[in-house]
């Protein structure tokens, strides 16, 4: 299934690459149905879980909404490193192992000393080599114990979908709270595309729930059909255990959020989002 799954999804960029020599009927059989992608976003629709959000780490870029339900989670995985870690710090004052990852870098920009976090000079992805480690390797090469709560954040520039298609539903439950940046989701339209972040968010939602979505300004918003798409968003989810009762979240902003850059035009959460 995985390799079926990889093989598409190596299709559909080299399609994309080659779009100008595409002919329109072929565009025309390759595009998601509306239907569709209503349903995604319905899906991620938020929910207010009974927990109050929380910021960690930065005030805009690297910052990032959470329940404030903390307490024994054993460490964060952070594959992803950027020029600042302040939501590692955050998590690390809290008690937190901390576990990075990226090929790019050297080491994190973390402000830590490098004996209170593990960094691990590779790519997270959907198969092991010199240069890439799935998440489920990386997490079982550390000493940490097998019943303790995770959390996840992650912001890999797309690779996120491929790596979570991948992860084990026994990895997957172990993180109580889910953090990432999903990047091209105005590619929903795409049915290649589609079909592979389908299932990278179904897997996620049959344990968790979504409790927050905020826009990264970065990126504008797509409009196709007046069905308005944020380029970029990121997402927050919580593992269904940590809550009793749910009611649709029909307010955003949170009053917590900011834009990810003061340099470029704000951006709100389209309605589609959260009010249908």
């Amino acid at each position: 299934m995985i390799r079926k799954i990889i093989r598409k999804t190596i299709s559909v960029i080299e399609s994309e690459q080659n779009a100008s020599i595409l002919s329109k009927e072929y565009v025309l059989e390759n595009r998601t149905q509306e239907k569709k992608v209503l349903e995604l976003i319905k899906k991620l629709q938020p929910y207010n879980v009974g927990k109050d959000l929380i910021r960690l780490g930065a005030k805009r870029d690297g910052g990032y909404l959470v329940p404030d339900d903390l307490v024994e989670i054993e460490a964060c995985f952070s594959p992803g490193v950027s020029t600042v870690s302040e939501f590692e710090k955050d998590c690390f004052k809290r008690g937190m192992k901390i576990f990075l990852a990226d090929k790019s870098v050297d080491k994190p920009k973390i402000g830590l000393n490098k004996n209170n976090y593990h960094f691990l000079k590779k790519y997270i992805g959907c198969y092991n080599n010199d240069d890439y480690i799935t998440l489920d390797s990386w997490v079982n090469s550390t000493k940490i114990k097998k019943n303790k709560d995770l959390m996840l954040q992650m912001d890999i520039e797309g690779a996120e979908y491929l790596s979570l298609v991948n992860i084990s539903d026994d990895l997957i439950k172990l993180f109580r709270i889910i953090v990432i940046e999903f990047h091209d989701l105005h590619k929903f339209w795409n049915k290649g595309f589609y079909d592979i972040a389908s299932v990278c968010f179904d897997k996620i939602l049959l344990n968790h729930t979504c409790v927050h979505i905020h826009p990264n300004n970065f990126e504008p918003i797509d409009s196709n059909n007046g069905i308005e798409i944020p380029m970029a968003a990121e997402f927050t989810f919580i593992r269904n255990d940590r809550f009793s009762t749910k009611s649709y979240q029909k307010s955003f902003p949170h009053n917590l959020d900011n834009d990810n850059s003061n340099e470029r035009k704000s951006i709100l959460l389209p309605k589609i989002w959260y009010l249908q």
